[in-house]
């Protein structure tokens, strides 16, 4: 059993996954269109779902470079990747603020 579990991860790992990362912006777009016409979710919560986009964008133009100037990929340059992730936590802290500002406007009823 933890021979097969071992070759199905090696098996993954060795998929090239840069289609489906590419194709996956085109399911988050139609989240997105459909997200911004909800009345009720709250426009940190919008912007925040938006932000990740722009993290993508970010960790693409910086993954491309430091592969020409540093010839490693953007893991491997610690200080790149943390400034790229920082834009991941950035929109996942406005999309907590905005869940956060739904719930505290909720009427809540103690029957």
């Amino acid at each position: 059993m933890n021979d097969l579990f071992i070759n199905f991860i090696e098996k993954l790992a060795s998929i090239d996954n840069t289609a489906l990362f590419a194709s996956s912006i085109f399911p988050y777009a139609i989240f997105l269109f459909y997200l911004y016409k909800i009345k009720s979710v709250n426009k940190l919560v919008k912007t925040g779902f938006s932000l990740t986009v722009l993290f993508v964008f970010i960790t693409i133009v910086i993954s491309i470079y430091t592969l020409n100037f540093y010839d490693k990929t953007l893991v491997e340059v610690d200080f790149l990747h943390g400034l790229a992730e920082f834009f991941l936590t950035l929109s996942d802290f406005i999309i907590l603020l905005g869940f956060i500002k739904i719930l505290n406007n909720l009427e809540v009823n103690n029957s």
